[in-house]
């Protein structure tokens, strides 16, 4: 199952830029079709929540691949022994 929540942290890694790829070309048609400014301001805003989520997909990847959730406690009692690496 570990190395299940490694592979799956590679694709992670590999979805974050690729979602932002993705929105940003459709931003960029989106805007060609209409550019007035409501749409530019849209687009703006989509962009703008869209990248600390992306940011926190490939986070996510990379904690998931360097094995940080190969044991995920059961208990509040557990949590207060992890020890957690930094970064």
């Amino acid at each position: 199952m570990n190395k299940l929540k490694r592979y799956a942290g590679i694709i992670w890694i590999i979805l974050g830029p690729l979602a932002i790829h993705y929105l940003m070309a459709t931003a960029e048609s989106e805007i060609a079709k209409k550019p007035v400014i409501d749409t530019q301001i849209q687009w703006g805003v989509f962009l703008t929540i869209f990248y600390p989520i992306v940011i926190g997909f490939i986070l996510f990847g990379l904690y998931a691949l360097e094995g940080n959730y190969d044991h995920i406690p059961e208990s509040s009692a557990e949590i207060d022994d992890y020890d957690v690496k930094p970064l």
